[in-house]
């Protein structure tokens, strides 16, 4: 993964138009405004560095779901005006973003400028990887840089068309990106430990498969883990499981134990007889679940393990929430076990990379994710490398 095209690896950009793919698909209130400017400040790095090199800066995005239609409620329009707020200077909005409205859109702009061009996805050709509307598309540049590692796992015209048919480089947020998961799992610092959390086994079978012959110790919590233990013989009561997966399950403990991959799991939990926020609720081992209990969380027990797990292992990947931390005082496991790896990131003695949505949203509860030595907010794509699946995005910007 460190074999991509950087930056820095660009010359001669003064003067030039750089088609730069990011993801401005940001959270808007009803009046148009933007109410969460993360991955507009994620861009500047790399909208001020091809800036600072004089080149023209012509911004590839896509807002929502249009399907290839254009509707003017999911224009990039008011991003335009956020996103000069943000940089600090002017920044230009085009109507289309391709053809001559675009064209002379780039055209109206000095080197050093910037430019949005309006929604990827209005094009119908724009998710199908339409080599018509690449070619066209790559007539208003003259290099490609995609800083959208979250839009990664698509093969569409703005994240792998364009590289393929321009000079393409990895923007600086992308760059990040890659060499933090190259950390974790590329080549990564031994001993490797994931932890995976998350409601269903059905969700993450790849990324099961795919973890247990990358690391050296596999913690997994949340719902998952119960099927897990249901798949030991152990009775869960009515806690969330699926019966029908422990053959899965079974075969992947098989093939970590053949990997020399060890697994661990729940040896007590927190249970309660209802789904509720401060339900009444009582910790025990993981054996002892009533028939009319739920498991809810991980046990201190567990979390004292896993912590044990941290001190053994160089590096740390994780996915995915231990318990419903949702409600509480189900959060417990999970809050306990982002801080303990954060205080281990932040003294320097574990790598420690996290991702997909549910993650963020829990170490950022637990007020864990800035310790964290990175903290992809990439869902899908992240999942997908997890699984070990190439990136159309980013195998476009290798050597």
């Amino acid at each position: 993964m460190a074999d991509f095209n950087r930056l820095e690896d660009a010359d001669g950009l003064a003067g030039k138009t750089a088609l730069v793919r990011v993801d401005f698909n940001v959270p808007m209130n009803d009046a148009g405004e933007v109410t969460d400017d993360t991955r507009l400040r994620a861009a500047l790095d790399t909208v001020q560095a091809l800036s600072g090199k004089g080149a023209k800066v012509a911004l590839l995005a896509h807002f929502g779901r249009p399907k290839g239609e254009v509707k003017p409620e999911m224009s990039l329009r008011p991003v335009a005006d956020a996103f000069a707020t943000v940089l600090g200077a002017p920044v230009a909005f085009a109507e289309d973003c391709v053809g001559e409205t675009a064209m002379n859109a780039i055209h109206s702009i000095q080197g050093g400028g910037v430019v949005l061009l309006e929604n990827t996805r209005f094009k119908p050709g724009e998710e199908k990887n339409s080599p018509e509307l690449a070619d066209e598309m790559a007539k208003l540049g003259d290099v490609y840089v995609n800083d959208a590692f979250s839009a990664a796992h698509r093969a569409h015209v703005s994240t792998e068309g364009l590289a393929r048919r321009l000079p393409a480089y990895a923007g600086k947020s992308m760059e990040r990106e890659l060499d933090a998961l190259n950390a974790a799992l590329g080549s990564p610092e031994r001993p490797v430990l994931a932890v995976v959390g998350g409601a269903k086994v059905s969700s993450k079978i790849d990324l099961l498969k795919n973890l247990v012959s990358k690391v050296d110790m596999l913690a997994i919590g949340g719902g998952m883990a119960n099927t897990f233990l249901a798949a030991r013989g152990v009775k869960v009561g009515k806690s969330l499981c699926e019966h029908d997966l422990a053959d899965t399950c079974r075969k992947i403990e098989e093939n970590a134990k053949a990997a020399g991959c060890e697994i661990l799991l729940p040896v007590d939990v927190v249970v309660a007889k209802e789904f509720a926020a401060n339900a009444e609720n009582r910790t025990c081992a993981a054996a002892d679940v009533a028939e009319d209990e739920m498991i809810l969380d991980a046990g201190p027990r567990t979390v004292e393990g896993l912590e044990a797990a941290m001190d053994r292992a160089k590096t740390l990947v994780w996915n995915g929430p231990l318990g419903a931390f949702e409600i509480t005082p189900f959060d417990a496991a999970t809050v306990a076990a982002a801080r303990a790896a954060a205080s281990r990131a932040k003294a320097g003695d574990l790598i420690a990379v996290a991702g997909g949505g549910d993650t963020v949203a829990a170490l950022n509860h637990a007020g864990a994710g800035e310790d964290f030595t990175f903290v992809s907010t990439a869902g899908g794509a992240f999942l997908e490398w997890m699984e070990g699946k190439a990136l159309p995005g980013v195998e476009a910007l290798k050597h």
